[in-house]
């Protein structure tokens, strides 16, 4: 097969699933990973996918890195997956919300019910959401600011929260590849808080409507098996068989 004629056909393969990993069209076109990835970063290149950790999606599916352009989106599923995560969270526990948009909604419903609980997040939108509810106790991490997610990342808010336990942590993520296993986001130092809230919390939650399943960003911060739960909006079929070979409960 000549260059330009995979080069044509992997485009075509990416389309139409929205994303695939680099083992994947390897095996497929019967190459090299290497080779794979040299593919890939030329096609990224030329604007007709985009490279991600792992392989590369579609440039209709490549999610939209500025949390102000995603507060609009999908806001029914979101709505649905914050009432479930709500619902998980009991008085007087201890709870973490993660730079997201769905824990936007959730610090919402904080702000409007009646649990008493200690709530920490990074996120400057979900502290002003649970800042209206005097039963909360609620807590700034603090850090460098993040403009495109409007919250704190880095050395500082990690070094805050290494000395935190919490009874619950809730998650966002650029995208959730069902195959690899990974969860991921586009800034590192997102990840790095993230990773480490994962090591201090009891429970662990991940908040992602279904469409993310078709996403990926270029930093896997935990893998699906780190959470207790995957909380989501429709899950097809297939997304619950997924999990459920990987002993992820999906709520």
């Amino acid at each position: 097969m000549f260059h330009k004629e995979r080069h044509d056909q992997i485009v075509e393969y990416v389309q139409e699933r929205g994303r695939a990993s680099v083992a994947e069209l390897a095996e497929r076109f019967d190459v090299t990973e290497d080779c794979i990835r040299k593919d890939l970063k030329q096609l990224d290149g030329q604007g007709t996918i985009e490279r991600v950790y792992g392989g590369a999606i579609s440039i209709s599916t490549s999610p939209e890195r500025s949390v102000y352009k995603r507060m609009g989106v999908n806001t029914a599923e979101k709505a649905s997956i914050a009432q479930k995560a709500f619902e998980q969270i009991k008085e007087g526990e201890t709870v973490f919300l993660d730079i997201s948009t769905t824990n936007v909604l959730l610090a919402g419903l904080l702000a409007k019910g009646q649990k008493r609980c200690i709530v920490i997040s990074n996120m400057v939108d979900v502290l002003q959401e649970l800042a209206t509810n005097p039963a909360l106790t609620v807590i700034c991490t603090g850090g460098y600011v993040n403009l495109e997610t409007n919250g704190y990342t880095g050395a500082l808010t990690v070094s805050m929260l290494e000395q935190l336990r919490f009874d619950r942590a809730f998650f966002g993520a650029v995208g959730v590849d069902l195959d690899s296993g990974d969860v991921t986001t586009f800034d590192v130092d997102d990840g790095l808080v993230k990773s480490c809230v994962i090591r201090r919390a009891r429970e662990r939650y991940l908040v992602v409507d279904t469409h993310k399943f078709k996403a990926g960003g270029n930093y896997c911060y935990a893998r699906l098996s780190d959470f207790g739960a995957v909380i989501t909006d429709s899950p097809s079929p297939a997304t619950k068989k997924a999990l459920k070979a990987l002993h992820v409960e999906c709520i």
